[in-house]
């Protein structure tokens, strides 16, 4: 079913010719797409230096293909499929693996599709006056990955997120708070819960200019031990740009990641186009 799904949205993907979480930011936004309308995002990063305890690899890290679909499907709620097509790790250092054997494509290179993520968006409250807007996010990430390739971790988590957002003259604020239970993929029915977070704010540069920044990611409160790795702290800072142009919406960011395994810098551009997919009853 998973896979029938996927191949229906990458066939939508192409025929539009492009599809995300309001790229190229991952913190989620308090509002939801409007009915009928499938805003579809697709964009590339670049991470340098990047580590994966569970597979012992590290190395520079190229997503191609890093897309999130937006579809409203009524005036409070959208879902949402957000993944990565492929990632090449280009292998800088490989320590102890807990994956033996490992299948990698090279000496020095490995490659695998991303895990995917399916999610239902649901607006509680709408921006009015001094209120802010609120929306509740749920989901879950499903294991599409091999990790013996050593880049994904091919477990099930699911998460809940609680978003706020803001507008004062034009510049837009928005964070996040929740949860997501991550199953160990080291660890036989053992799972980590962790904390989701995430801070964002929109800048407007002009008609069709804005700057966008933000820091997001996952917290574990629990000390990795043996059992755990594969769910450890994960987290990133991004500052970029997203220009209006030709009927697109083109981005370009750098990051910076805030833990230990997390890449020590990196960028990703991308481009989102909105298409008007139905028209619910009583509209034009």
């Amino acid at each position: 079913m998973s896979r029938t799904l996927l191949s229906i949205l990458a066939s939508l993907l192409v025929s539009a010719g492009l599809w995300a979480q309001d790229r190229p930011l991952r913190t989620v936004d308090a509002e939801t797409v409007p009915a009928g309308v499938l805003r579809a995002e697709v964009g590339m990063d670049f991470l340098h230096n990047i580590d994966f305890p569970l597979s012992g690899l590290s190395g520079d890290l190229t997503s191609a293909g890093v897309i999130n679909f937006r579809m409203g499907v009524g005036s409070l709620a959208e879902v949402q499929i957000e993944g990565s097509l492929q990632n090449f790790l280009d292998i800088h250092a490989q320590g102890d693996s807990y994956i033996t054997p490992l299948q990698l494509s090279g000496a020095n290179s490995t490659h695998d599709t991303g895990d995917y993520s399916l999610s239902v968006k649901l607006r509680v409250l709408r921006e009015k006056g001094k209120r802010p807007g609120v929306a509740l996010k749920t989901g879950f990430t499903m294991p599409n990955t091999n990790e013996r390739k050593g880049i994904g971790n091919n477990t099930l988590a699911a998460h809940a997120i609680l978003a706020v957002g803001k507008q004062w003259k034009g510049v837009k604020v928005f964070g996040n708070a929740g949860v997501e239970m991550i199953d160990t993929p080291n660890a036989l029915h053992a799972q980590n819960d962790v904390v989701r977070y995430g801070g964002a704010f929109v800048i407007p540069a002009g008609k069709r200019v804005e700057i966008v920044a933000e820091a997001a990611g996952r917290y574990s409160p629990r000390a990795m031990t043996a059992s755990l790795v594969g769910t450890e702290s994960r987290g990133d800072a991004r500052f970029g740009v997203r220009i209006a142009a030709g009927g697109f919406t083109w981005d370009v960011a750098g990051i910076a990641g805030l833990n230990r395994d997390d890449p020590g810098s990196g960028m990703t551009f991308g481009v989102r186009k909105e298409l008007r997919i139905f028209h619910l009853g009583g509209e034009k």
